[in-house]
């Protein structure tokens, strides 16, 4: 049931695009650009120049940045010649990042990384069956040492070549995150986004290269500034480097400003109670010619997602570039002049199309995939569409929900619900886009007799407000046990074809965690779990993620208390299975095992399986995919019984 994508590289000039295909004759692949506007093709001659520049290539195209190992060199490419741009490092934990040349093509700025302090964790590596080779990880758990970075710039020609100046950008002792570290439209300074440990502090910076760090812009907040999708990170340089454009969430909302480059002058350019959910592009989408930044908002639906744009003046009037009779989710790949757009739009129960646009008008010129073959298989799978629903679970909160009903479903009866949840800040599973949440796994499940449902409750990244994001701060569990369980209730109480004696929930990574909390902290909700890859221990988990929402136990420990479904466990009593891999880096196994030994100490039945050798996404090793799935269904059909039963049989 997947895409079939649309690959393509617009030209430097926007005048077409370029697309690699296979020749119908000789069946090799050949490299074909076709004309925007015509659409004619020709095959290409080896001279385009595509938009998308590179990076390691010097500005006036003559020399190259090549790795090599650890260390990286400068390769002039008409002689050939190689030189060291910066030394061996002895360290092997020394790594170099976020190479960039200078504009005027004489100095390298890159990101030094040294993690010769981050604890290694042990792991066996499947090699001898019988003297398993061990394998060490670096890891950095919550509240442990975390790589150390500094900003280097390196001289490239000229006597000083191979010198590199430090920039005075420093962090506590307990270390600190970068976003953005990029040039302005300058080779004299170095804009560096500075991130507290717990990204609760954001600092905007510039160094003069070899002098001071002056401050443009600050942002703090109790809970984050910038969250762990990392969508308010960065900056859009405009009027030639005299300002720029970035997203903050300060005055309530994920919104755009400019700041002038002394950080004087800042300037709202999205007035209105509403959030960007992103930039429209791997960057910001900015149409400085013609005065416009584009963006995706939706501010009557958090679950979908359209173009917008607002003037770069500041004038503040919103313009959705998406046709109103198009609801669901729309992405857009900019030609360089900001006038075409490959446009992919689908929903949770349509595949996506992919055409080409015209911007702002948004007509479309050409279909460039339709993905005939999988709307077909669609047709014929789909029985039912999802449907999507709002739950009202507190006088000032409504959740959104998705809801999956059995082919042959019939509303005189009573059906059991399987919940899929995520919960946390990381990710959405209610969404109206094709392949969202395991959609395509869920509706197998629903025509086995279950109506699966997904609610996003308070915490999760929805654009509904900053309020709504961080009300999780401090202790991931306890909220979204609370208003998942709410959320069922609700459901049951206004759907009379919701069976409440006979509930499961399933989630994984996060949705694990979420998972273990329902059954423990809700046993008279649930009456079955599966929790994939949880971490029921908190404090072990990595600390890039787990301290932005919670800190640490040394300054938060009832937070951490209150979060750790280990804590929990002895209110178990439904059926619950617990499934892993042993090859796990994120959630690793002993985070888990900790949870076993508890729920053998306390005479809890439950089960638990645990695939050789796998690592977070279950996905390592021929048929595993299909295993883990299969697994689900069938502890969900031996112990959760599907289909309906007479509404009279099932009391609420």
């Amino acid at each position: 049931m997947r895409a079939k994508p649309f690959r393509a590289e617009w030209l430097l000039d926007s005048s077409g695009y370029l697309v690699r295909e296979l020749d119908e004759e000789t069946g090799k692949a050949i490299r074909v650009v076709y004309d925007a506007a015509s659409g004619k093709q020709r095959i290409a001659d080896g001279n385009e120049q595509v938009g998308v520049s590179n990076h390691l290539l010097s500005p006036d195209g003559t020399k190259r940045l090549q790795k090599d190992g650890r260390s990286w060199n400068v390769l002039d490419l008409q002689s050939g010649e190689k030189r060291k741009l910066t030394a061996e490092s002895m360290q092997p934990d020394v790594s170099y990042q976020d190479i960039s040349w200078s504009p005027d093509g004489q100095r390298v700025l890159f990101v030094e990384s040294d993690s010769s302090e981050v604890r290694l964790r042990n792991v066996l590596v499947p090699d001898d069956p019988s003297y398993p080779s061990v394998q060490q990880n670096q890891f950095a758990r919550v509240g442990t040492k975390i790589p150390k970075l500094r900003v280097g710039v390196v001289d490239v020609i000229g006597d000083d070549a191979g010198s590199i100046t430090w920039l005075a950008i420093e962090f506590p002792e307990d270390g600190g995150y970068l976003g953005e570290v990029s040039w302005p439209e300058n080779s004299a300074e170095v804009l560096v986004e500075r991130l507290s440990r717990f990204r609760d502090k954001r600092e905007v910076l510039l160094a003069k290269v070899g002098g001071p760090v002056f401050p443009i812009f600050e942002e703090t907040n109790e809970a984050w500034a910038v969250g762990s999708h990392g969508i308010n990170s960065g900056i859009q340089w405009l009027d030639g480097g005299k300002r720029f454009l970035f997203l903050s969430e300060k005055d309530g909302w994920r919104q755009a400003f400019t700041i002038t480059g002394d950080g004087k002058m800042i300037q709202l350019l999205t007035p209105g109670e509403y959030d960007i959910i992103d930039r429209a592009a791997p960057g910001d989408v900015v149409d400085e010619a013609n005065g416009w930044y584009y963006f995706y908002a939706s501010p009557e639906n958090g679950t979908q997602r359209y173009l917008h744009r607002v003037p770069l003046d500041g004038s503040g009037t919103l313009e959705r570039i998406t046709p109103g009779d198009q609801p669901g989710w729309h992405e857009y790949q900019f030609s360089p002049d900001r006038k075409w757009a490959f446009h992919t739009y689908s929903t949770l129960n349509t595949p996506p199309v992919v055409d080409l646009v015209t911007i702002p008008e948004h007509r479309s010129i050409r279909t460039l995939e339709e993905n005939s073959e999988l709307r077909a298989r669609a047709d014929e799978v789909i029985a039912r569409p999802a449907e999507f629903i709002q739950l009202q679970i507190t006088k000032d909160v409504t959740v959104d929900a998705s809801m999956i009903k059995p082919r042959d479903f019939d509303e005189t009866k009573r059906y059991p619900v399987f919940v899929y949840v995520y919960g946390e800040p990381y990710l959405q599973t209610v969404l109206d886009r094709w392949g969202a949440a395991q959609v395509d796994f869920h509706r197998t499940i629903a025509d086995l007799g279950y109506i699966v449902v997904s609610i996003d409750n308070r915490g999760t990244p929805s654009p509904k407000g900053a309020a709504w994001r961080r009300s999780i701060f401090g202790s991931l569990g306890p909220l979204s046990t609370e208003e998942q369980a709410a959320a069922i209730q609700e459901l049951a109480r206004t759907r009379s074809y919701v069976d409440l004696s006979r509930v499961g929930i399933w989630g994984w990574s996060g949705g694990g965690s979420n998972t273990l909390n329902a059954l423990f902290r809700k046993p008279d909700v649930y009456q079955l779990g599966i929790a994939v890859v949880p971490k029921p221990q908190p404090h072990l988990y990595n600390a890039w993620f787990q301290e932005i929402y919670m800190r640490t136990p040394e300054v938060n420990a009832d937070g951490y208390a209150r979060s750790a479904p280990l804590g929990f466990a002895d209110g178990l009593k439904g059926k619950l299975l617990i499934v892993t891999g042993s090859g796990e880096t994120n959630t690793h196994i002993q985070i888990i095992e900790g949870l076993v030994d508890r729920l053998i100490e306390l005479g809890k039945p439950f089960d638990y399986m645990v695939y050789p050798n796998r690592d977070h996404g279950l996905r390592e090793g021929k048929g595993t995919e299909v295993h883990v799935r299969m697994l689900i269904t069938r502890y969900l059909l031996e112990n959760l019984p599907p289909g309906p039963m007479p509404t009279s049989s099932s009391p609420q």
